[in-house]
């Protein structure tokens, strides 16, 4: 099906537990498209180079701010001189994520939300590690609008905004093919995570929840994801998300029958965590659970000696 609509994956590397993201290259009417970057890194830097050998790129498509898919959208624009599209609203978060200002805050939020005090400042320095996978950032010279149609490859789709996993995640969808490039938007096997961090959307599991329901009117019926192999049937997969963050919020209930902070109820959630990095995703995940509750009523939360602590 990639061959047939004229899309070709670029499965990079991550070194994480999800140890890769796919981003693709295409043919466009004034030169190639790349939809995402990867890390700015050395793997990535050189297979970057392999596969654009003799190649003009046009454009880079950036589908988010999250470094596996920013990270190196400015070194490849300065090699290629490519334009930068992206959501407005990612382009300023990816600008502000890994700079002075938000990174002094985080041991101090992290402290709120009950983390150690020495866990807290390992967490922070873990996303600081992050600025030269970021930088240099890209300039974007070209804001995507929610309707926006693009030519990628040998059809024409639509751009929605599907904010959640971040606040301006976008999609792709040709209805006549009823092809959705999925991004981080619905993933097969394991589901996006959904995280407050600190900044932005404060309820993005609610917001979550509407983008949704919004991909489920367009029924597509072939999805390519970000990570791992493209699947069919969007709306199968759609309810079984949302099964599982139905699972997930009962247990989260369970877990401040008593006073409970946000580190207490994640390791509740995430048993299994083993590193810094996966502990910043499991309290962000945590974290948007407890405020989805809180935000429809169904549990408190209280400053006490420091620390936010959430009850029912």
């Amino acid at each position: 099906m990639l061959e047939e609509i004229g899309l070709k994956r670029i499965r990079l590397d991550l070194p994480f537990r999800l140890n890769h993201v796919n981003c693709f290259l295409v043919e466009g009417p004034n030169g190639w498209i790349v939809i995402d970057a990867g890390l700015h890194n050395k793997p990535t830097v050189k297979r970057w180079e392999e596969e654009l050998q003799g190649k003009e790129v046009s454009d880079i498509y950036i589908t988010h701010y999250h470094p596996d898919h920013f990270g190196y959208a400015g070194g490849l624009q300065q090699k290629t001189g490519a334009k930068v599209s992206m959501s407005k609203i990612d382009a300023t978060d990816g600008f502000m994520a890994w700079e002075k200002n938000f990174l002094d805050s985080l041991e101090t939020n992290y402290q709120l939300s009950g983390i150690p005090k020495d866990t807290a400042k390992a967490m922070a320095d873990d996303t600081k590690s992050f600025k030269p996978r970021v930088t240099p950032y890209p300039e974007v010279n070209h804001f995507f609008q929610e309707g926006e149609k693009v030519q990628i490859g040998k059809l024409e789709y639509e751009i929605y905004f599907t904010p959640g996993h971040s606040d301006g995640l976008i999609v792709f969808f040709n209805k006549e093919k009823s092809v959705l490039l999925s991004t981080d938007h619905i993933l097969p096997k394991i589901t996006p995570n959904i995280s407050y961090w600190y900044h932005g959307d404060p309820n993005p599991l609610q917001t979550y929840y509407h983008s949704l329901e919004k991909v489920k009117k367009l029924n597509a019926e072939y999805v390519i994801p970000s990570h791992r192999e493209p699947f069919t049937d969007a709306n199968k997969r759609i309810e079984e998300i949302k099964a599982h963050h139905a699972e997930r919020l009962e247990k989260t209930l369970e877990a401040i029958q008593k006073e409970s902070t946000v580190y207490q109820v994640s390791k509740v959630l995430f048993p299994f965590i083993e590193t810094i990095h996966e502990t910043r995703f499991a309290v962000g995940e945590t974290l948007a659970h407890l405020e989805y509750l809180r935000s429809k009523g169904e549990c408190k939360r209280e400053l006490v000696n420091g620390k936010y602590v959430y009850f029912v």
